[in-house]
């Protein structure tokens, strides 16, 4: 049986830790309100350039582009995201288990894959695990920005259009709410624009929209504009679900703290009562002799 002073050296330390937890736990939840802000207003612009392009689509049926074009897939650019540090649950865990999937349905495919992590913590275990990949990027979310995300979605441009690859994939954690963070896999390029025909109101009228200047010159312009702000989206989303998910890994250790401290006091009651007993039935044995 432990002694008191170690019961109480152990209750110490634990409530040590939990100050540690619980200040991570705040930090957590202050990024997590602030990741949550950008990502609203990302989302707001983000819908209103769709609607952009869902009304040039109405307009105009051809609406091709070299970031469209479909090609026999033999390269697969693979951008995974994970975070840079850990205490954050299974957050890291579950990023790879998908990532190996991923990794060993192309591998039977007889693909070759390029991967470029966001994340330290998916950059190690590919490294660990012998695959080459791209150190560009492995930071960029420790100030992220949205210059930052162009210059990530400018080089996926750049190896789609120069044939480099035939496809772009994003692996990457979507934020639903404080409780799920849902991995996600999504096609990045070929852009996939579903062509919306244009449809009769129900006072009969049809959209007819005049475009200025041409077509051609509002693809150069919103197409790179809509695929840099799918990237950023998509980081933001997957730092708002770190943030999200450490807060939740922290309360849970700040929990399992409370227990743990509550059966350490009740045992060092019980030992301290044994130990006070004990000496009680010496006293007694002593006076009777």
């Amino acid at each position: 049986m432990a002694s008191l002073k170690e019961i109480k050296n152990r209750i110490a330390s634990i409530k040590s830790t939990q100050k540690i937890t619980a200040a991570m736990k705040m930090v957590a939840s202050a990024k997590l309100h602030h990741t949550q802000t950008a990502t609203e207003r990302t989302l707001a612009y983000s819908s209103q350039l769709s609607g952009i392009l869902d009304s040039l689509l109405s307009a105009e049926a051809d609406m091709t582009s070299p970031l469209t074009a479909s090609r026999n897939v033999k390269n697969v650019a693979i951008v995974v995201c994970s975070s840079n540090t850990g205490l954050c649950g299974s957050f890291n865990a579950n990023i790879w288990k998908a990532t190996e999937e991923l990794i060993h349905n192309y591998e039977q495919q007889n693909l070759t894959l390029h991967f470029f992590p966001v994340g330290k913590k998916v950059a190690k275990e590919l490294q660990s695990r012998g695959y080459t990949y791209n150190e560009e990027f492995i930071g960029l979310t420790e100030h992220l920005s949205y210059a930052e995300a162009a210059k990530l979605a400018a080089r996926m441009q750049e190896l789609f259009l120069s044939g480099t690859v035939d496809r772009v994939e994003l692996l990457y954690h979507h934020f639903k709410n404080m409780m799920q963070q849902i991995v996600t896999h999504k096609n990045y390029l070929p852009l996939s624009l579903e062509e919306k025909q244009a449809k009769e109101t129900v006072t009969g009228y049809m959209n007819d929209y005049i475009l200025e200047p041409s077509v051609e010159q509002l693809q150069q312009l919103l197409f790179p504009k809509m695929l840099n702000l799918q990237v950023y989206t998509v980081l933001l989303d997957t730092s708002t679900a770190e943030h999200a998910a450490r807060m939740m890994a922290m309360q849970t250790a700040n929990d399992n703290a409370n227990d743990l401290i509550q059966e350490l006091t009740l045992q060092y009651n019980k030992t301290r009562q044994q130990a006070i007993t004990n000496e009680l039935l010496d006293i007694v044995g002593g006076m009777s002799k």
